[in-house]
């Protein structure tokens, strides 16, 4: 019998048991979105499909002249763009933990479980693009050059900054989404099924990059640590170039440019971006990955 011997990476004992952990909670309690959501069932009139105060142009003088129809359809709206994102980030992480699996062992718990949240986000972007068009707008969808910049991004995340790329996707959205759930009584059915399916399952996710990262920290060498402590401010820009488009409020009917202005100088918005930033700010402060530069981005976006 020949018998071949594997050159992949070894991965620590207490990796394995911890991904063996997930991958029981994995098997306990996961969705299959097409057949666990009702995706026939009718979009209630007068709901929201984000909560109000968490709109970017909440509070705003152009949000007292908006009528009721407007503020729905800018929430309707919005939700298309937030969930867009969500695709955009769930396609890159997939292809960097694709590359990174081509160096570890094809039989380990930590690769088993890389391959369940492969699973995982599969079914997510499915699940965003089922909930896009249902809602019937059109997905906000990167340029050719921004989806360059997506491939880009999947190709640059690697060890230790896979698991920071991963914690500032999947953290920020996973803070909102909670804030979503807490106000959810006045919120579309629909929303809420969706926010509650991708909450319980990155949950998982964000225990198993979290992991990963109080790992690997303390063997990093100073300036790997430094590049990593203060790269992670560049999601700052990109986060809220992104959450305050001006296309949101051209589909709604208003002058895009102003309502742009009033959006990003909106300290009602500014105060839901740092709740949203709040629990990732806390763990990269605890392992001492929040550098100076990348506290500066932050801030002058107003996650901090």
């Amino acid at each position: 019998m020949m018998v071949i011997m594997s050159s992949a990476t070894p991965t620590a004992p207490e990796r394995e048991d911890f991904a063996l952990r997930l991958l029981k909670g994995s098997a306990k309690k996961s969705y299959e979105p097409v057949v666990d959501i009702d995706w026939d069932a009718p979009l209630p009139e007068g709901l929201y499909f984000l909560p109000p105060h968490m709109l970017s142009l909440y509070g705003t003088p152009l949000w007292e002249r908006m009528t009721d129809q407007q503020r729905l359809e800018l929430s309707r709206q919005e939700f298309a763009n937030y969930i867009s994102m969500g695709i955009w980030f769930e396609n890159m992480l997939n292809q960097s933990l694709l590359r990174a699996m081509m160096h570890s062992s094809p039989t380990s718990h930590s690769t088993f479980y890389e391959l369940t949240e492969l699973g995982d986000e599969a079914r997510h972007m499915l699940m965003f693009g089922k909930a896009i068009e249902r809602v019937g707008v059109e997905p906000f969808w990167p340029t050719k050059r921004g989806a360059r910049r997506v491939n880009a991004m999947a190709m640059i995340f690697r060890g230790p900054m896979l698991w920071i790329g991963a914690l500032v996707g999947e953290e920020l959205f996973d803070a909102v989404q909670r804030q979503i759930l807490d106000d959810g009584d006045d919120i579309q059915p629909l929303v809420r099924r969706v926010m509650r399916i991708h909450v319980t399952e990155e949950a998982r996710h964000i225990q198993f990059a979290r992991d990963g990262i109080r790992r690997d920290v303390g063997t990093l060498s100073r300036r790997t640590r430094l590049a990593l402590s203060n790269l992670h401010g560049l999601g700052a820009s990109l986060y809220f170039g992104h959450f305050t488009r001006r296309g949101l409020y051209d589909r709604i009917g208003l002058d895009g440019a102003e309502a742009q202005r009033q959006a990003r100088a909106n300290p009602h918005f500014h105060a839901t971006l740092r709740a949203g930033f709040e629990p990732l700010e806390a763990f990269l402060r605890e392992v001492g990955l929040m550098g100076p530069v990348a506290r500066r981005m932050w801030a002058k976006n107003h996650f901090l």
